[in-house]
């Protein structure tokens, strides 16, 4: 049994060493590759719930060992986690210490044993039995570095996982918060539905969308960007309290905070308004933090491993204006001067603009780099420009809407709204946010609104980027098990 320790080979030599050993395990009339295995637990379960004395059946992979000649102590696990194995060469038959010899690190092996705590007080499972259950025929990655190419860590996730235990750990917390997320929902009264994800109109959000056809209909059709009008089409229906926790795909740019295919939770309930789904969303995300991250304060750092933030997530979260913010950071008379003069400002401050932005484009990019970009700690930034939020309530003298943003990390984490009813006011606001183009405005939904939805707040959470602030990964590759890549040459 070897651990592929021998620097000067190649990986083709080696993968021909293991070759020769998969060769060696079929003339002993084993199975390289083999069957179904009971098992008494994993070995994650085996070593938190630990007693010495228990006769147990434990599966893994072997990624690591230490050949001490006459014996071998080696770590057996999965994604979950490891347990130390023992076992003594000398009390294996020939044919057993043959096949022993062949095994070598990520190999699966089943083991069954006794329980003991060795002389350091490590828990142990001392082998009386082994099967193998699949021959690994190349090397895993390094014991000690793993998968330090980033490259190599999004495109071949097994290694990363193999090899990164923070990796590993990272995709297993996200699985155990998005089901605590669920049950959230659920224990409130919320009931989770599901609504299409290939939809002939592209609504809810203004974004690029991707663009199929389907043959039987002789249709085209799109991705979906949101899933909003089709769930306020279930308020409108009679849901009173629901919620979808799904994916959502724009055609757009790729960075450390957007990927194309990405989750979404969205949430309506009927009666309330975006105070109170800011207050759930605080909520929310305290006990996530509470519960699997161990507090509150969320340590961000940096590649090297240095603290480079921390997030306090300490309640009550800080709810300020959009307008008073951009004028905390851009002037005091901001919305006083000329849309020219704010131009100007923007161009002294920094911001990058374009000349073919209109005068709120210029101020929520204003707000995207001088407030956003530069706020770690949670912020409800609310009643936000109309003009960027055509599915929102407008507030008394009809300058901003009933919306907020939530920003923590320097990004956008959730938005919420007091949603607009109004079916004749929403067909004015997606007519003119679609610029006159009528195919790209979803008269359906406004024919559903005009049978009455009843007032509800609204909101959707980026599960992804909620993910990194509780983590503290540094990029959505880092929570997303298969980021999207550009394909190699």
């Amino acid at each position: 049994m070897s651990e592929d320790t021998t620097h000067h080979s190649t990986e083709a030599e080696l993968i021909a060493v293991r070759r020769a050993k998969l060769a060696k395990l079929r003339e002993l009339g084993i199975d390289p590759f083999g069957a179904r295995f009971e098992t008494t637990s994993s070995p994650a379960q085996l070593k938190e719930n630990f007693s010495e004395g228990l006769q147990v059946k434990i599966a893994g992979r072997i990624i690591g060992l230490r050949d001490m000649g006459k014996s071998v102590f080696f770590e057996l696990g999965d994604v979950l986690g490891s347990i130390q194995g023992y076992v003594g060469l000398k009390s294996l038959s020939e044919n057993d210490l043959a096949a022993w010899h062949c095994l070598d690190r990520g190999d699966w092996i089943g083991i069954e044993g006794e329980t003991f705590l060795t002389r350091t007080g490590e828990p142990t499972v001392k082998v009386d039995k082994f099967t193998v259950l699949s021959k690994s025929l190349r090397p895993m990655p390094d014991k000690w570095h793993g998968v330090a190419d980033r490259e190599i860590k999004y495109r071949k996730r097994h290694l990363d996982l193999m090899g990164n235990r923070e990796s590993a750990d990272i995709f297993v917390k996200r699985i155990l918060m998005v089901a605590e997320i669920r049950r959230f929902f659920q224990d409130r009264g919320f009931l989770e539905v599901e609504t299409p994800m290939l939809q002939d109109v592209a609504g809810g959000a203004a974004a690029r969308p991707f663009e199929t056809y389907h043959n039987a209909l002789g249709m085209p059709l799109t991705l979906r960007i949101a899933p909003e009008l089709f769930l306020k089409r279930l308020l409108v229906g009679g849901f009173t309290k629901i919620f979808e926790l799904n994916r959502n795909f724009r055609n757009e740019g790729i960075s450390r905070r957007h990927n194309p295919e990405f989750t979404m939770l969205e949430a309506y309930w009927a009666f309330s308004d975006f105070e109170e789904m800011a207050n759930l969303v605080e909520e929310m995300t305290c006990s996530l933090a509470e519960k699997f991250c161990g507090g509150l304060l969320i340590d961000h750092k940096d590649e090297e491993g240095e603290v480079i933030r921390t997030i306090n997530l300490t309640r009550p979260w800080k709810r300020a204006g959009y307008h008073d913010l951009i004028k905390e950071a851009a002037g005091e008379d901001f919305f006083e001067i000329t849309s020219e003069q704010r131009r100007e400002r923007c161009k002294e401050k920094g911001v990058e603009i374009s000349v073919h932005m209109e005068d709120y484009e210029v101020v929520q990019q204003a707000f995207e780099k001088l407030v956003e970009e530069k706020n770690f700690d949670p912020c409800f930034v609310t009643r936000v420009a109309s003009e960027l939020v055509p599915l929102a309530k407008v507030t008394p003298g009809g300058r901003t809407v009933e919306v907020y943003e939530l920003i923590i990390n320097g990004q956008e984490i959730s938005p919420g709204y007091s949603e607009l009813n109004d079916p004749d006011v929403q067909r004015q606001r997606l007519e003119h946010q679609s610029g006159g183009e009528e195919q790209k405005v979803d008269y359906e939904f406004i024919e559903t609104l005009e049978h009455g939805m009843p007032p509800a707040g609204g909101i959707g959470i980026g599960i992804d980027r909620l993910i990194m602030m509780l983590t503290g990964a540094p990029t959505i590759r880092d929570v997303v098990l298969f980021p999207q890549l550009k394909k190699k040459d």
